[in-house]
This record gives structure tokens, C-alpha cells and sequence, in this order.
């Protein structure tokens, strides 16, 4: 992984958004058409509501919420739940106390875990040195197309979420980061006030890989980028 390699996979991927109908090949863009990909989103969310009774799928309200939690990258809270689902906040608060007393019983690999986020899925922590082995597994070799990409956004837009990074490659990115998570190379750097979903950033270790001092020290994207005509042609 070398900064040239780095910052030309930023640059395809502005100009990517370049040929869109709102071409614009800067860094504020990409984030703008990001920031707008949430909103978007959340618009959509908050008018969403089920197609029918939690209670008439197989396996009932209990089932509805292991599927939306399996589904989703980010902490999900009773309120937001609820709604989806269309049942009180206490309810599914009661269910999600006895699915999680569920799985303690019963000895999983996984945790339905609450935090201050919300609840969400996780491998438990007695298990981690076999997830570690897992991910990590010939982390020396390079780093995938995607794992540059994702890491490329999160190098320059940071702080960045991961709906954002998704929302820019155009799909989820859930695994690629915590993949890149693990080796080292970016971490969580607190909440968004507006989603509460985690900020990623880069750390120490990616600069070191990068030979920088600091991330002042990232290439500028222009040099990289396509001529303005080359990207009309697109």
C-alpha cells in the first residue's frame, strides 16, 4: 500500500461521481452526495412501516428482530425498532432481554449486546482471538480492491461513517472496514451527533504504512484526477 496507490483510488472513485448528473470532481462533493445519501435514507426510514404484524411472520416479533438486527451495521435503538416493527419501545425491550438471556444460556459465539448506541449483534470477546485469526488471515498479502477503496474514502473524508463510505462505493462496507479495523488501520473516533452512528478515522499505524507524519501529508487529489473533457466523455 503506497500514498500513490491511496489517493488514485480516491480519484477514480470522485471520478466516478464526476459522471454522474451532479458532476463535481472534488472532495466536497463526494461528501456532499454522501451527507444527501442519508438523508435520503432517513426520509425513507422514517415513513417506513411494516407490511404486515410482526406476529404473523414465522417465529414471530422474535424472529423480526434478529433479521433487522442481522441486517444492519450500526446499533438499533428500542424506539427505532419499534417502529419499524410496529410495537411498543417496551415490548420490544423486554424481547431483547430475553433473547439476549437466550443466547447466554445457550452458549453462542455471538452476544446480543446493549450499549449506549443501542442493541446490536457482536461476537462475544472469549471468541476473539479466532475472529482475529480469521480476519487477519494473510493480512501481509495486499489489500483488496475494496479495502483500498473503503480505506481511500476514510483516509480522506474522515471523520466518516460507515453509511457514508457505503453510500460513495455504492455498496455496504461493513466487512471491508472491519477488516481494516482489525489490522490496525482505522478505528472509531466517537459518535455523528445527527445518526449517533460511529465516526471512523485512520490511526497512527496507517501513517506509519504510509511513510507520513501526519495526514497533512496525503497526496492532493487534482494531479490525479481526469482531464475535464475525459470526464464529459463518461
Amino acid at each position: 500500500m503506497t500514498a500513490t496507490e491511496l489517493t488514485g483510488t480516491t480519484a477514480r472513485l470522485a471520478a466516478d461521481e464526476a459522471a454522474g448528473p451532479a458532476a463535481n470532481a472534488t472532495r466536497g462533493a463526494i461528501s456532499d452526495a454522501a451527507t444527501s445519501n442519508d438523508a435520503m435514507s432517513n426520509a425513507a426510514a422514517s415513513n417506513t412501516a411494516p407490511t404486515q404484524p410482526a406476529d404473523d411472520y414465522e417465529g414471530g416479533l422474535r424472529a423480526c428482530l434478529e433479521a433487522v438486527l442481522m441486517a444492519a451495521d450500526e446499533p438499533q435503538r428500542e424506539a427505532d425498532l419499534a417502529r419499524v416493527l410496529g410495537r411498543s419501545a417496551a415490548v420490544i425491550g423486554e424481547t431483547l432481554e430475553l433473547m439476549r438471556a437466550d443466547y447466554d444460556a445457550e452458549q453462542r459465539g455471538f452476544e446480543l449486546r446493549r450499549t449506549t448506541r443501542g442493541w446490536q449483534y457482536a461476537s462475544r470477546a472469549a471468541f476473539e482471538p479466532v475472529v482475529a485469526a480469521f480476519v487477519t488471515d494473510g493480512q501481509t498479502a495486499r489489500l483488496s480492491q475494496a479495502a483500498m477503496e473503503a480505506l481511500a474514502i476514510i483516509a480522506y473524508q474522515q471523520p466518516v461513517t460507515r453509511a457514508q463510505v457505503a453510500a460513495i462505493r455504492g455498496v455496504n462496507s461493513d466487512g471491508v472496514i472491519r477488516s481494516l479495523t482489525v489490522r490496525g488501520l482505522v478505528r472509531e473516533d466517537g459518535a455523528d451527533p445527527e445518526s449517533r452512528a460511529a465516526r471512523l478515522v485512520t490511526t497512527e499505524l496507517f501513517l506509519d504504512k504510509m511513510g507520513l507524519d501526519s495526514l497533512a501529508g496525503l497526496p492532493e487529489l487534482a494531479p490525479f484526477l481526469p482531464a475535464a473533457d475525459t470526464v464529459a466523455e463518461l
